[in-house]
Protein backbone atom coordinates (compact mmCIF):
# COMPACT_ATOMS: atom_id res chain seq x y z
CA UNK A 1 0.00 0.00 0.00
CA UNK A 2 1.18 3.54 -0.59
CA UNK A 3 0.37 6.61 1.20
CA UNK A 4 -0.72 9.44 -1.03
CA UNK A 5 1.27 12.85 -0.32
CA UNK A 6 -0.39 16.14 -1.57
CA UNK A 7 1.97 19.30 -1.28
CA UNK A 8 0.30 23.14 -1.82
CA UNK A 9 1.34 26.23 -0.58
CA UNK A 10 4.08 28.61 -0.68
CA UNK A 11 7.76 29.54 0.42
CA UNK A 12 8.55 26.25 1.20
CA UNK A 13 11.03 23.11 -0.47
CA UNK A 14 9.00 20.70 -2.22
CA UNK A 15 11.81 18.03 -2.29
CA UNK A 16 12.47 18.35 1.50
CA UNK A 17 8.81 17.67 1.94
CA UNK A 18 8.29 15.04 -0.04
CA UNK A 19 11.14 13.63 1.12
CA UNK A 20 11.05 14.17 4.95
CA UNK A 21 7.08 12.73 4.67
CA UNK A 22 7.70 9.66 1.85
CA UNK A 23 10.41 8.47 4.64
CA UNK A 24 8.64 8.79 7.80
CA UNK A 25 5.32 7.14 6.17
CA UNK A 26 7.47 4.22 4.75
CA UNK A 27 9.46 4.03 7.76
CA UNK A 28 6.17 4.03 10.52
CA UNK A 29 3.32 3.49 8.77
CA UNK A 30 4.34 1.51 5.31
CA UNK A 31 1.08 -0.82 5.40
CA UNK A 32 -1.36 2.14 5.80
CA UNK A 33 -3.22 4.01 2.84
CA UNK A 34 -2.77 7.29 3.86
CA UNK A 35 -3.65 10.67 2.36
CA UNK A 36 -1.67 13.44 3.70
CA UNK A 37 -2.26 16.86 2.56
CA UNK A 38 0.31 19.44 3.96
CA UNK A 39 -0.37 23.40 3.25
CA UNK A 40 2.37 25.86 3.69
CA UNK A 41 1.37 29.40 4.55
CA UNK A 42 1.89 31.75 7.35
CA UNK A 43 1.12 31.30 10.77
CA UNK A 44 2.91 33.77 12.70
CA UNK A 45 -0.02 35.10 13.90
CA UNK A 46 -1.23 32.08 15.63
CA UNK A 47 2.00 31.64 17.20
CA UNK A 48 3.00 28.32 16.04
CA UNK A 49 5.34 26.50 13.60
CA UNK A 50 2.80 23.57 12.50
CA UNK A 51 -0.73 22.10 12.73
CA UNK A 52 -2.07 18.03 12.76
CA UNK A 53 -5.67 17.09 12.50
CA UNK A 54 -7.61 14.84 10.82
CA UNK A 55 -9.52 15.80 7.84
CA UNK A 56 -12.34 13.13 7.38
CA UNK A 57 -13.65 10.55 9.82
CA UNK A 58 -12.65 10.67 13.26
CA UNK A 59 -12.85 7.08 14.16
CA UNK A 60 -9.85 5.22 12.26
CA UNK A 61 -8.70 8.57 10.95
CA UNK A 62 -6.63 7.87 7.10
CA UNK A 63 -7.05 11.60 5.99
CA UNK A 64 -5.06 13.95 7.53
CA UNK A 65 -3.86 17.76 6.77
CA UNK A 66 -0.50 19.54 8.30
CA UNK A 67 -0.44 22.42 8.35
CA UNK A 68 3.07 24.76 7.94
CA UNK A 69 4.54 27.84 8.41
CA UNK A 70 6.22 29.43 5.58
CA UNK A 71 9.63 31.13 7.40
CA UNK A 72 11.63 28.13 8.95
CA UNK A 73 15.24 27.62 8.53
CA UNK A 74 15.63 24.13 7.23
CA UNK A 75 16.27 22.52 10.35
CA UNK A 76 13.43 23.79 12.16
CA UNK A 77 11.20 23.03 8.88
CA UNK A 78 12.04 19.13 8.81
CA UNK A 79 12.01 18.93 12.94
CA UNK A 80 8.53 20.49 12.91
CA UNK A 81 7.20 18.37 10.12
CA UNK A 82 8.37 15.48 11.56
CA UNK A 83 6.31 16.48 14.86
CA UNK A 84 3.32 16.90 12.93
CA UNK A 85 3.99 13.46 11.75
CA UNK A 86 4.42 12.34 14.83
CA UNK A 87 1.01 13.27 15.88
CA UNK A 88 -0.81 11.59 12.63
CA UNK A 89 0.86 8.42 13.64
CA UNK A 90 -0.33 8.60 16.91
CA UNK A 91 -4.28 8.92 15.35
CA UNK A 92 -3.26 6.66 13.33
CA UNK A 93 -2.49 3.71 16.09
CA UNK A 94 -5.46 5.25 18.25
CA UNK A 95 -3.17 6.49 21.14
CA UNK A 96 -4.69 9.90 20.36
CA UNK A 97 -8.40 10.13 19.64
CA UNK A 98 -11.08 12.28 19.79
CA UNK A 99 -14.10 12.03 21.34
CA UNK A 100 -17.71 14.11 21.59
CA UNK A 101 -15.50 16.59 20.90
CA UNK A 102 -12.66 16.19 22.96
CA UNK A 103 -9.38 15.25 22.56
CA UNK A 104 -7.61 12.16 24.47
CA UNK A 105 -3.81 10.65 24.48
CA UNK A 106 -3.82 6.98 26.43
CA UNK A 107 -7.40 7.19 27.22
CA UNK A 108 -6.62 10.52 29.17
CA UNK A 109 -8.89 13.74 28.22
CA UNK A 110 -5.61 16.41 27.31
CA UNK A 111 -7.90 18.99 26.88
CA UNK A 112 -7.83 20.67 30.02
CA UNK A 113 -4.15 20.26 30.31
CA UNK A 114 -1.91 23.45 29.49
CA UNK A 115 -0.14 22.71 25.92
CA UNK A 116 3.36 21.88 27.13
CA UNK A 117 2.29 19.23 29.55
CA UNK A 118 0.15 17.47 26.88
CA UNK A 119 1.42 13.70 27.11
CA UNK A 120 0.92 13.52 23.28
CA UNK A 121 2.72 16.84 22.58
CA UNK A 122 5.45 15.83 25.19
CA UNK A 123 6.24 12.97 22.94
CA UNK A 124 6.00 14.45 19.99
CA UNK A 125 8.81 16.80 21.21
CA UNK A 126 10.81 14.11 22.37
CA UNK A 127 10.29 12.43 18.98
CA UNK A 128 10.84 15.51 16.70
CA UNK A 129 15.07 15.17 17.82
CA UNK A 130 15.28 11.76 17.69
CA UNK A 131 13.51 11.32 14.57
CA UNK A 132 15.69 14.41 12.95
CA UNK A 133 18.86 12.60 13.42
CA UNK A 134 17.66 8.90 11.93
CA UNK A 135 16.28 10.73 9.14
CA UNK A 136 19.57 12.71 8.68
CA UNK A 137 21.79 9.55 8.78
CA UNK A 138 19.53 8.05 6.32
CA UNK A 139 19.28 10.72 3.97
CA UNK A 140 23.47 10.78 4.41
CA UNK A 141 24.42 7.39 3.61
CA UNK A 142 21.54 5.73 1.36
CA UNK A 143 23.64 4.96 -2.16
CA UNK A 144 22.09 6.45 -5.42
CA UNK A 145 20.47 2.73 -6.11
CA UNK A 146 18.23 2.55 -3.35
CA UNK A 147 17.13 6.07 -3.34
CA UNK A 148 13.83 5.09 -4.92
CA UNK A 149 13.20 2.30 -2.21
CA UNK A 150 13.59 4.81 0.79
CA UNK A 151 12.38 7.91 -1.26
CA UNK A 152 9.35 6.23 -3.69
CA UNK A 153 7.89 9.76 -4.17
CA UNK A 154 10.96 11.03 -5.72
CA UNK A 155 11.02 11.21 -9.82
CA UNK A 156 14.58 9.84 -10.21
CA UNK A 157 14.68 11.52 -14.09
CA UNK A 158 18.29 12.92 -12.80
CA UNK A 159 19.90 9.90 -12.49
Amino acid sequence: MQSIIEISGYGFRKRTCTDVASWFLNQFLPRHKLYVEIVHHGLKREGAYGYCDIAGESYRPREFLIELDTYMNQELYIKTLLHELVHLRQWVTGSLRAKRGKRYYNSVNVEDIEYWHQPHEIEAREQEVILYQQYMNAINTVPVHKVAQCFPNRLLNAL
